[in-house]
């Protein structure tokens, strides 16, 4: 499902990806920026505060150091916080939080622009070394296409957070999207409880717009074709597949925009436990 790119061919859309969120937040007034997004207890500054974060952290950087006039606060205590990233992710939005959102958005354009010049310095060697990521241990590449993804997705948290309209397809939103649909098939059968034998089809309409058959032998796979009718027939559109399955909304939202044909009872199964994300 992930398309093969080259080290620069990935790292320019990586680089229009990040020119995209600095154009999206360009401008916003300190209200627009702590706006409530689609992420539990985050808004508008933390998704960009979380971005700097995660880039600074690439950089060899650490979190800034705890203002002591401020009380610490417990990250780990935090109902969305679930696990190690997501309590290194906390640190670095909570420290950055006192800060006004033009001073926010100067910090990430300076982060962005010390990551382009690390990127355009490494080698092939460099970019395919293995390295820790939040998908295991995988070649810096790889972790790459899940800076895409992560991006992007945050990309349209802020949008819909901010009640705008951005572009979901083009390049980035088809390799994004290739690194996200990667993880379906283990979430069908793991949380979805896809039955063996089942052949399950995700029609997707709207900027990238697809079918996904996927095929359960054994394991869960994705196939060309069936040789038989498909199971259930999932349809609704690529903005709102991915939306669930990052967590960011729930089936119950979306009744009348999800259409369901075969086993209805395994389709909305899936429907709802679509979600994997951090």
């Amino acid at each position: 499902m992930i398309e093969a790119l080259d080290r620069t061919e990935q790292i320019d859309l990586l680089t229009q990806q990040w020119d995209a969120i600095e154009t999206l937040i360009a401008g916003l007034d300190e209200q627009r920026w702590r706006t409530p997004s689609p992420l539990p207890g985050w808004t508008v500054f933390d998704i960009v505060a979380h971005i700097i974060g995660t880039e600074s952290w690439l950089l060899g950087e650490r979190p800034p150091a705890h203002d002591p006039t401020r009380a610490k606060a417990d990250v780990r205590a935090l109902a969305h916080v679930r696990n190690d990233t997501a309590v290194l992710n906390e640190i670095w939005v909570d420290r950055l939080r006192p800060l006004p959102g033009a001073r926010l958005a100067e910090l990430y354009r300076d982060v962005i622009d010390r990551r382009r010049t690390a990127l355009a310095a490494m080698d092939d060697t460099e970019w395919n070394k293995e390295t820790v990521s939040p998908i295991g241990q995988v070649s810096y590449g790889r972790f790459m296409r899940v800076r895409l993804f992560d991006c992007w997705m945050h990309e349209l948290d802020i949008a819909d957070a901010l009640d705008l309209q951005v572009e979901e397809g083009g390049p980035r939103g088809d390799l994004a999207f290739a690194e996200f649909a990667s993880s379906i098939p283990r979430v069908v059968v793991k949380k979805g409880e896809a039955p063996d034998g089942a052949r399950i089809t995700f029609a997707l309409t709207g900027p990238l717009a697809r079918a996904l058959h996927i095929q359960v032998t054994g394991r869960a796979s994705y196939v060309d074709s069936f040789d038989e009718p498909a199971t259930v027939e999932i349809s609704m559109t690529s903005g709102l597949f991915v939306r669930l399955g990052c967590g960011r909304t729930t089936i119950e939202e979306h009744l009348d925009k999800i259409t369901i044909d075969g086993d209805v009872e395994l389709g909305r199964r899936l429907t709802r436990h679509l979600a994997f994300t951090i």
